[in-house]
């Protein structure tokens, strides 16, 4: 693997298992760092059997979050592995982890211990609840921070049970926050030469995007709840079915963008209806205009609707499954369908590409991640920290590796 993209130089110890974590070394990596994806050599990330695609056994969650990192296996329950761990750490810039807090230090390998060996060390630790905190030692799932945050009760039709996302939101939220805040210690190490930890918990990455919900509730006791496809006093923003039965996207509500509607659907005097002559009144009168539209949209074929609102200007568009969106024209244009070579089938399996863009060092998936753990011991422990034949094979006998 070459490394290539902005972070080309900096090398990720990945620890942890499943999503968060991994979701912020895959960032990490995407935007070339070296990452050494850490597994215990008797448990593999169960993210390698993730995913409801199968093929030879295979299953391909693990495509996606292990790009473009190097498989190793280490059991820094022992005092070897211990060791080891703590060479990997002199020649790394980023530990990434997602245990329970304290199961680091039950290891003897806190943050002070880390700093102790490698002053710019930066640690970023994912949890359910943070660090500190009277929740801070429970085990957190990303369907609990979701509902706990408060973004779960948000979900759904006003009435019915808060579903939640057929995703993991709250693990990549959190693994986002984390990448981000592993960027923000870089440059400030950059400034002092010492690093830091970057605390992120999946509770506070769901509240994090939750707009206005806390001021509305302590300025105006509003407990925001769930609007079905529609947000409450934004209009016209919602669903509407075509005479085929699909559904379409229409997002109209800032004034100029309702006029250019108003006009599409020929129906200018719309616009200067009491009821819809701004964002406010709109909003108050938002199941009437519903109505108004959904009549239009229902005596055409989405493509119809579409192509008359784009070319004047009116936000629209399909609501796409997965069978679409590979075959987006823009997406491919954009590099963001991208291929990934995986040897455990043998052929390229299609992927997210890298967001953001970066004009001068962009990021690239390099490799589709390892087929087995391990994969890259003989590489990072002989080409890294030196050791020899003979000391890979004894401490793979002995089951540090």
């Amino acid at each position: 693997m070459t490394a290539t993209g902005a972070l080309d130089g900096i090398r990720v110890l990945e620890l942890g298992t499943l999503i968060s974590g991994p979701f912020a070394g895959r960032l990490l990596g995407d935007m070339g760092a070296e990452v050494l994806k850490i597994e215990l050599p008797t448990s593999p990330d169960p993210l390698r059997t993730w995913g409801q695609a199968e093929r030879d056994g295979h299953h391909f969650f693990w495509t996606v979050h292990a790009r473009n990192k190097k498989a190793i296996t280490l059991d820094l329950r022992t005092a070897r592995g211990r060791e080891l761990f703590l060479d990997l750490v002199d020649r790394s810039d980023i530990i990434v982890e997602n245990f329970r807090p304290g199961t680091l230090e039950k290891w003897d390998l806190g943050y002070d211990v880390l700093r102790d060996r490698n002053e710019g060390i930066i640690l970023v630790r994912v949890s359910g609840y943070g660090q500190t905190g009277p929740d801070a030692a429970k085990a957190g799932y990303a369907s609990v921070a979701e509902a706990a945050s408060g973004l779960r009760h948000m979900n759904g039709f006003p009435g019915g049970p808060p579903p939640r996302l057929a995703l993991s939101l709250g693990d990549s939220l959190a693994g986002m926050f984390a990448a981000q805040g592993a960027l923000a210690a870089l440059y400030r190490r950059s400034v002092t030469g010492v690093g830091q930890v970057v605390d992120t918990a999946l509770t506070e990455s769901c509240l994090a995007i939750q707009e206005s919900t806390i001021p509305d509730y302590d300025v105006g006791g509003v407990v925001r709840g769930p609007s079905g496809t529609r947000l409450e006093g934004i209009a016209p923003s919602n669903i509407y079915q075509s005479a085929n039965g699909s559904w379409v996207v229409i997002a109209a509500n800032q004034d100029t963008v309702f006029r250019r509607l108003c006009t599409a659907m020929g129906r200018p005097e719309l616009a200067t209806d009491e009821r819809f002559t701004d964002h406010v009144a709109r909003g108050r009168n938002q199941d009437e205009l519903d109505a108004i539209i959904a009549a239009w949209a229902a005596q055409r074929q989405p493509t119809e609707i579409i192509d008359t609102l784009s070319e004047a200007g009116v936000i629209s568009g399909p609501i796409n499954t997965v069978a679409e969106v590979v075959t987006d024209p823009q997406l491919l244009a954009r590099g963001m369908i991208a291929d990934h070579f995986d040897e455990r089938i043998g052929r390229n399996v299609k992927g997210p590409g890298v967001v953001p863009v970066l004009s001068e060092s962009p990021g690239s998936v390099r490799h589709a991640g390892s087929a087995r753990p391990g994969q890259h011991n003989d590489e990072v422990y002989s080409g890294l920290l030196g050791l020899s034949g003979d000391d890979i094979a004894a401490l793979r006998e002995e089951g540090v590796l």
